[in-house]
């Protein structure tokens, strides 16, 4: 191992595997599993983000429905307590994307994600959600030459349509915000963001459906759904649960409805949680207005300050598991946690010596459109939402509005958006899933390299709606 190697693998040497935010103390007890049969008004599987705000909406639309909410394991355990705790307001995975598939509805899709951070916003305050809620903003970098010019066409866009709020940065002014030689300008998106505890807000969430009356059983899967009568039966390992209406926020999971499987794929992301920062070391970077930042590249790397001044740095690798296999085996990878520590080293240089106290990964549920898709089963009975693309922290809360819209049958300024109308189109099956997202995968860092020059293949998937990301 070369030396430079050998000093990334050092800064790993004590790094947990496990996910930093689920070691919290505040972790609440499991729940008790299903045993028997239950009857409900709403049943709600999944104990993420997707089902916890499904739950309390439903509560909170009609206080008097009874709702069931069960969860294969822990509430929180899988993305929702693993990811980067940005929470944003774009419903799309960023305004270019939006722009490029629904230019009609990019004006609305930006007023009802704003209105969706707001509510989030509002909710961890009027439930007392203690989980480091902070508005701060994100900041785009660039760390090449030609992303200077892709920021500043994003930024001009922006203006154009009248979303405000887009600080453009040149080189002093995003280093006088976070110091790394690697940056040479940015675009800072100041209200659209805000920064969290993510396994926080989950078991917040978890205590607010429990005081509005939501019964919650922990470590009970949902193993089929069939009808029943004028409603669903979902069978668990213990028991069933019938039900009027059923919401599906399984996501990166197999869904109950089989036909919706081929919409989405699962990508293994991993991060690194670094020790506590000393004051010098914060002094080194600056970084006092505690924004979120991401680069710029098609493989691009996330990173944040917690409250108690750690750096989470990760992405960049996208894991792509043949068959689309969703196990814990892949929550680790090693060979990814050296190449994201070299790559944090040669962001903050300054940094040298400061060593990983926590390495993680987990699967996200990804779709060809990068954003999330809706829609119902068994006449209506059934609503589910998924690919959400590692924008999930906020953009579930909306998810879970439209899928109770849905099953209410109302027509709302939601379900008339073409993104709720529309599908993405599905990945076709193995093994030339496989084969296409390798030759994308290597496409993208390949354009990485040439100064973002897309090649052939990456066009004809532009022009085709096709993608993939993390």
């Amino acid at each position: 191992m070369a030396p430079a190697a050998m000093t990334f693998a050092s800064s790993l040497s004590d790094a947990q595997p496990v996910p930093f935010w689920l070691e919290d103390p505040g972790k609440p007890a499991a729940l008790p599993a299903l045993v028997g049969d239950e009857k409900t008004d709403l049943l709600v599987v999944g104990g993420g983000y997707s089902g916890l705000w499904t739950a309390l909406l439903a509560k909170e639309r009609d206080p008097r429905r009874d709702v069931v909410l069960i969860e294969g394991r822990e509430v929180g355990w899988a993305a929702s307590g693993r990811n980067g705790g940005f929470c944003a307001a774009s419903l799309t995975h960023g305004l270019a994307n939006g722009l490029a598939r629904w230019p009609d509805d990019m004006a609305r899709l930006e007023e009802l994600g704003a209105r969706n951070l707001d509510a989030i916003e509002d909710a961890v305050a009027r439930h007392g959600i203690d989980c480091d809620f902070e508005r701060t903003g994100e900041i785009d970098v660039a760390t090449e030459p030609h992303q200077l010019e892709g920021l500043r066409e994003m930024h001009e866009e922006a203006g154009r349509l009248g979303f405000g709020g887009l600080e453009l940065m040149d080189r002093d002014a995003v280093r006088a915000e976070v110091d790394s030689p690697t940056f040479l300008g940015g675009l800072w998106d100041r209200e659209g963001v805000a920064m969290l505890n993510p396994a926080r807000l989950a078991w917040g969430l978890k205590r607010a459906c429990l005081g509005l009356g939501v019964r919650i059983y922990e470590n009970t899967r949902a193993l089929d759904l069939s009808p029943a009568g004028a409603g669903m039966a979902v069978r668990t390992s213990y028991g069933r649960v019938f039900a009027r209406r059923v919401a599906l926020g399984t996501n990166v999971f197999p869904s109950l409805v089989k036909r919706i499987r081929p919409y989405t794929v699962p990508v293994y992301d991993y991060a690194l949680m670094t020790e506590p920062l000393s004051p010098g070391q914060r002094d080194a970077i600056g970084w006092r207005n505690r924004q979120g930042l991401g680069d710029s590249a098609n493989q691009f790397h996330y990173f944040r300050i917690t409250a108690d001044g750690r750096i989470l740095w990760g992405g960049y690798d996208a894991i792509y598991p043949y068959g689309g296999k969703v196990t814990a085996e892949l929550d680790h990878r090693p060979e990814t946690y050296l190449k994201l520590a070299g790559q944090f080293f040669e962001c903050f240089p300054q940094l040298e010596g400061l060593r990983f106290t926590h390495a993680w990964g987990g699967a996200i549920d990804t779709c060809s459109r990068f954003s999330a898709f809706f829609g119902t089963a068994h006449g209506g009975k059934v609503a589910y939402a998924a690919g959400y693309t590692g924008l999930g922290v906020g953009a579930t809360r909306f998810g879970a509005d439209v899928m109770l819209d849905l099953l209410a049958g109302e027509r709302t300024e939601r379900t008339e958006l073409e993104m709720v109308r529309r599908k993405p189109l599905p990945f076709p099956p193995e093994p030339v899933a496989w084969a296409g997202i390798g030759i994308t995968k290597w496409s993208l860092a390949r354009a990485d390299a040439r100064g973002g020059r897309r090649n052939l293949w990456l066009r004809t998937m532009d022009r085709l709606g096709l993608g993939f990301d993390s």
